[in-house]
C-alpha cells in the first residue's frame, strides 16, 4: 500500500472512531431514534440518485437496512443517551467480530480455531471489566442498560455481517460482484421510517418536532457528519481502497478505531475510565489482535504449503 493509500485509510478510521463523539455531542440535543433516522435520510438523499441499485434481490439490502439502521444504531444511539461513554462504546461495539464468528459457525457452518477461541475468551475478559460496577471510583458506573444496548448493537452488525457473506454469495452465484457502497446506499432508504416511529414512541410528536426545528448548529454538524462523511466517505474510500489491495493489508488498520474512538472521547469530551475499564478496553483489543493475527502468529513452522 503507498503512502497515499494508507493515508486515506488511517484517515477514515479515525473518521470512525471519532464518530462515536460526534454521536454523543449531537444526542445532546436530539433524541436517540431522530437522529438516527435522519443520518439515514442525508445519507441516501441524494446518493440514491447515482448510485447504482444493488445487483441482488431487495431481501438482502431490505434486511440491511433493518439490522443496521434499526438494530444496530438504534441500539447504539439509545445506549448513549442513556449513559454508555462514546469512548468505551468504540471498544465494547468491536465485539462484533466475535459475534460474527459465532454467527458464521451457525449458519454459514465455518469452524473457527484454537486462536479463535483464545481471542473470544481474552475479548469476554475484558467486556466484563469494562462493565464491571467500580462504586469506589469517581468515575461513573456504566449502567447495565447502556452496556447491554451496545452489546445487542454489536450482536446485531454480526448478522449484519453474515447478511452481506450471504449476499455476496447470491450476486456470484449470478455472476455479478456486490457492491458495498450500492448496499449502504440503497439500504439507508429502509431505516428512516421506523427510526421515526421508535422515536414518537419513545417521546412525543411534539417533543421531536420541537427537536427538529430547534437543532443547533453542533446538532446539524453532527447529522452532516455521520451521514457524509463517516459513511458515505468513509464506506466510499474503503471500498475503493479494498478493490485496490488484498483484504488482509486493508481491513486489519480497522483494528485502530477503537483506539481513535477513546482518543477523541478523551480529548473532545474529557471522558475518564476507571484503571479496570482501560485494562477491559485493552484485553478487548488483544481479543480482537488474537481472531485477525492469531493464526499467523502461532502458525507453526512446516505446515507451510511446500507446492
Amino acid at each position: 500500500m503507498n503512502r497515499k493509500d494508507l493515508s486515506l485509510a488511517l484517515l477514515v478510521v479515525a473518521l470512525w472512531g471519532a464518530n462515536f463523539t460526534v454521536v454523543k455531542l449531537g444526542l445532546d440535543g436530539v433524541p436517540p431514534m431522530l437522529l438516527a433516522a435522519l443520518r439515514f435520510v442525508f445519507a441516501v438523499f441524494p446518493a440514491i440518485f447515482f448510485v447504482p441499485r444493488p445487483t441482488v434481490r431487495p431481501i438482502y439490502w431490505v434486511s440491511y437496512g433493518l439490522l443496521t439502521g434499526v438494530g444496530m444504531y438504534g441500539a447504539l444511539f439509545y445506549a448513549m443517551t442513556v449513559g454508555m461513554p462514546a469512548g468505551v462504546a468504540s471498544v465494547v461495539l468491536q465485539s462484533q467480530a466475535f459475534f460474527t464468528l459465532f454467527l458464521a459457525s451457525l449458519f454459514l457452518k465455518e469452524s473457527f480455531s484454537t486462536t479463535h477461541m483464545a481471542g473470544l475468551i481474552i475479548a469476554a475478559t475484558g467486556l466484563y471489566f469494562v462493565g464491571c460496577d467500580n462504586t469506589e471510583s469517581s468515575v461513573p458506573a456504566i449502567p447495565p442498560a447502556a452496556f447491554l444496548l451496545t452489546i445487542a448493537g454489536a450482536v446485531f452488525w454480526g448478522m449484519s455481517n453474515i447478511l452481506v457473506r450471504k449476499a455476496a454469495a447470491s450476486a456470484a452465484a449470478h455472476g455479478e460482484r456486490l457492491n458495498i457502497m450500492s448496499l449502504i446506499v440503497w439500504s439507508s432508504l429502509i431505516p428512516p421510517v421506523p427510526l421515526l416511529l421508535l422515536a414518537v414512541l419513545l417521546d412525543t410528536p411534539q417533543t421531536i418536532s420541537s427537536a427538529i426545528f430547534s437543532m443547533n448548529s453542533l446538532s446539524i454538524f453532527s447529522v452532516l457528519y455521520l451521514a457524509y462523511g463517516a459513511t458515505l466517505f468513509g464506506f466510499g474510500i474503503w471500498s475503493t481502497l479494498l478493490a485496490r489491495h488484498p483484504a488482509n493489508r486493508v481491513a486489519p488498520l480497522s483494528l485502530l478505531v477503537p483506539v481513535f474512538g477513546l482518543l477523541t472521547a478523551r480529548i473532545v469530551l474529557g471522558e475518564q475510565l476507571t484503571i479496570s475499564q482501560w485494562n477491559g478496553c485493552f484485553l478487548v483489543i488483544v481479543g480482537l489482535l488474537f481472531l485477525t493475527f492469531g493464526q499467523l502468529l502461532f502458525k507453526r513452522p512446516g505446515l507451510q504449503d511446500q507446492r
